[in-house]
C-alpha cells in the first residue's frame, strides 16, 4: 500500500477532524469520563479545534495519507507547555496515527519530518507532552531520544490531568 506524506491544506478540514477525533477517541475513550470525553472531541475536533488551525501560518501539520484517507498526522507549533526552555523552542501538539497504520513505519517518517522541519526552523529543542499511561508512545519518543523534561496540565472536558513533558535537543 503506497502512503503519500504531504502538508495539510485547508481543504483537509474536515477530514482531519475525523481522524483526529477517532484516534483520540479510539485511544482514550475507554479510560475518561464519557461525558467529558465528547465534551474534548468536540471542543478539539470540532470546527473552532483542529480545523480552524489549518489557516494559522505559525502551525505546520503534515498527513499521512493511504487508502483515500488521512491515516495519521503530527502538528508542529510554538511552544506553550509551561516548563523551562529556550527561547525557539518548538512543541508537537499532537502525534496520532490511526491503530490499523500504528507500527507500519508512518509514525517513524512522520517523526523524521517533524525533526527535520524544527532544525529547519532553527528550534534549538522540540517538546511535547505524552499521556501519562501512554507506556508504548513513551517508548516510541525516548527511541528518537527525547528524555524526561517535567509535567504539564492537560484539560480533558471538565477536569485537569497531569501529563508527562518530554524534550528533545537539536542542537
Amino acid at each position: 500500500m503506497s502512503i503519500v506524506y504531504r502538508d495539510a491544506v485547508r481543504a483537509d478540514g474536515p477530514a482531519f477532524a475525523a481522524t483526529g477525533r477517532r484516534v483520540f477517541a479510539e485511544t482514550f475513550g475507554a479510560y475518561f469520563d464519557p461525558g467529558d470525553m465528547a465534551l474534548h472531541l468536540d471542543r478539539k475536533f470540532g470546527p473552532d479545534g483542529l480545523p480552524a488551525e489549518l489557516g494559522d501560518p505559525a502551525i505546520r501539520i503534515r498527513l499521512a495519507k493511504a487508502e483515500g484517507g488521512i491515516i495519521a498526522y503530527v502538528k508542529l507549533a510554538p511552544m506553550t507547555l509551561p516548563v523551562d526552555h529556550p527561547a525557539g523552542t518548538l512543541e508537537i501538539k499532537q502525534f496520532y496515527v490511526l491503530a490499523p497504520w500504528q507500527g507500519t513505519g508512518v509514525a517513524a517518517a512522520l517523526m523524521l519530518w517533524v525533526i527535520e522541519a524544527a532544525r529547519a526552523a532553527g528550534a534549538p529543542a522540540l517538546f511535547l507532552s505524552v499521556w501519562e499511561h501512554g507506556d508504548r508512545a513513551a517508548a516510541f519518543y525516548r527511541r528518537h531520544g527525547f528524555v524526561a523534561a517535567g509535567a504539564a496540565p492537560f484539560l480533558l472536558g471538565t477536569r485537569t490531568y497531569s501529563d508527562p513533558v518530554m524534550r528533545l535537543d537539536l542542537r
